[in-house]
């Protein structure tokens, strides 16, 4: 195995382009969709004559406008049935009037039966369309929380922060028009249109959508700049490479990472894509932990242990490829479900190896479902075939899925999950000395005593983690044996108390502040 260059020569915007390819995914668009809409939008910023800092803002909004858009997937998923497939109408050609009805058409398609779907369809009108709209806004407070959290100017996560303004005034939510809209941010907001425009229907259907568009979601100076240029900027987008164009194309200004920023940089993108499901908050986070505290156990050397910590905070990155009505869905999965559940490790490692530094992660990560007698995923592999560092992760790996819920069952209780381990252990599918190394690392999930974070009682813990993972009130309610009211007071004051306003910011700050990784955690 290669380890990863610490040499503090890792470049930011090979991060951030390969999260780009699962933000591709995740709007059922192809791979490689977002890096062309940053050249797009690069291109015309040249244009422009714009400076170097400003286009260094243009190049990181470009790439990250849409990350947030996976962050309340479940709920997504839980009033219109296919997230990924309801994220692609963005693009469709007619949105207005026909666009929002033919949402509100598949309002409850993710129930089973009339009756589950007429349920759903009273549910939305009563608080639904609240509910979208917070999400939306939601989306891009996310996206700049994570441009902040990866060190981009303040510039840059404003811009990512405004992504859905529009030029009217009529985007969420809808608190900046005009010149007010980060010039970054309507540059990315041209780019990202007009490439899926440009894909289907060529320059002319490019410029027919900005013509339309002009004055209303699009700056008109900006606009009228593409219409004079347009075959000029859209020229050999298909026919070169768009990965190497846009790290050639990284600014000036760029931003290398040393090994304690490259990191944290993978962490804060870990508790981003995990936030996909209520059901994995956290857990590429605890793998690490896992995998960290196992490595010296397992006899990994501090490269190798290095390497595949970092490699168990991305093996999760594949999932921004599948539908929410998938990974939230009750067994059993239909064959073809069960498939792309399957491809995860493929696709994780598609968006990696393209770049030097994170290569050798995805080469650990896409074995991380491997099984030593044959029966893992993606591969089949068996035997020495798997490498030793992606044993160790899938070890990890498969203890912390037994200590998470699920939609069919609770967590395991770590006795059960220590017990269920060493019988894959025994039944040859996982190697028995990365078991042991992993159970060792966990302690067993002995009580973990924390203070808590941002003054939070012991019962607010409870009720954050329940809530985090997606139950409502009144399920919380009936696990804590409390009332509906003291459930619906708890929420109140954790809000208050964390700044959150919403599920995914609640279950962010859970992650982040480690309540999620054991069920036992108790106060001091």
């Amino acid at each position: 195995m290669t380890p990863v260059n610490d040499s503090g020569d890792v470049r930011l915007a090979e991060l951030v382009a390969a999260l780009s390819l699962g933000i591709d995914l995740g709007f059922n668009q192809p791979m490689e969709h977002v890096l062309r809409q940053c050249l797009i939008a690069l291109r015309l910023a040249d244009h422009l004559g714009v400076d170097e800092e400003t286009r260094g803002s243009v190049y990181y909004t470009a790439l990250l406008l849409n990350v947030g858009c996976h962050s309340d997937a479940h709920e997504q998923a839980k009033w219109f049935g296919d997230d990924i497939d309801l994220k692609a109408g963005k693009y469709a050609e007619q949105r207005g009037v026909r666009g929002a009805l033919a949402d509100l058409r598949r309002i409850g398609s993710g129930t089973d039966g009339g009756l589950a779907r007429l349920r759903s369809t009273v549910a939305f009108a009563v608080s639904g369309y609240r509910e979208i709209g917070d999400m939306i806004v939601n989306h891009a407070s996310i996206a700049g929380r994570l441009a902040s959290s990866l060190g981009l100017p303040e510039s840059t996560v404003a811009a990512v922060g405004a992504s859905y303004e529009q030029w009217d005034g009529k985007g969420w939510p809808g608190d900046l028009h005009g010149d007010a809209v980060p010039l970054a941010t309507r540059l990315a907001s041209i780019g990202e249109f007009v490439e899926v425009a440009h894909r289907l229907r060529g320059v002319d259907g490019a410029c027919a959508l900005v013509r339309r568009e002009r004055g209303k979601q699009f700056d008109q100076r900006l606009a009228d700049q593409f219409l004079a240029t347009a075959e000029m900027l859209l020229t050999e987008l298909d026919g070169r490479d768009s990965w190497a164009a846009v790290i050639d194309a990284e600014p000036a200004l760029d931003i290398r990472l040393d090994p304690a920023t490259f990191d944290a940089a993978l962490l804060a993108i870990a508790d981003f894509i995990d936030l996909k499901s209520p059901f994995t908050l956290g857990h590429a986070r605890a793998v690490a932990d896992l995998v960290a505290g196992a490595a010296p156990r397992y006899g990994l050397g501090e490269e190798e242990a290095r390497t595949t910590y970092r490699a168990a905070l991305v093996h999760g990155l594949g999932k921004l490829g599948v539908s929410n009505a998938i990974l939230d869905k009750a067994p059993p999965l239909g064959a073809g479900e069960r498939e792309r559940i399957r491809l995860i490790p493929y696709v994780t490692q598609r968006m990696l190896r393209q770049s030097p530094a994170l290569a050798p992660l995805g080469a650990i990560a896409v074995q991380y479902g491997e099984r030593l007698d044959g029966s893992g995923f993606p591969s089949g592999l068996s035997g020495t075939a798997i490498g030793r560092e992606a044993r160790l992760l899938g070890a990890a790996d498969a203890y912390q899925v037994l200590r998470e819920p699920r939609p069919h069952r609770d967590p395991w209780p770590a006795d059960e999950a220590a017990r269920r381990l060493r019988a894959e252990a025994r039944a040859g599918r996982l190697d028995a000395d990365a078991v042991e190394a992993v159970l060792g690392a966990a302690g067993h999930r002995v009580t973990k005593r924390v203070a808590g974070p941002a003054g939070l009682t012991a019962r607010e813990i409870d009720v954050l983690r329940l809530i985090a993972r997606g139950l409502t009130a009144k399920e919380v309610a009936a696990r804590l044996v409390i009332s509906r009211k003291t459930v619906a007071n708890h929420i109140e004051h954790i809000y208050a108390k964390i700044g959150a306003t919403n599920r995914a910011s609640a279950a962010l700050f859970a992650t982040q502040h480690g309540l999620l990784g054991a069920e036992e955690t108790v106060l001091t």
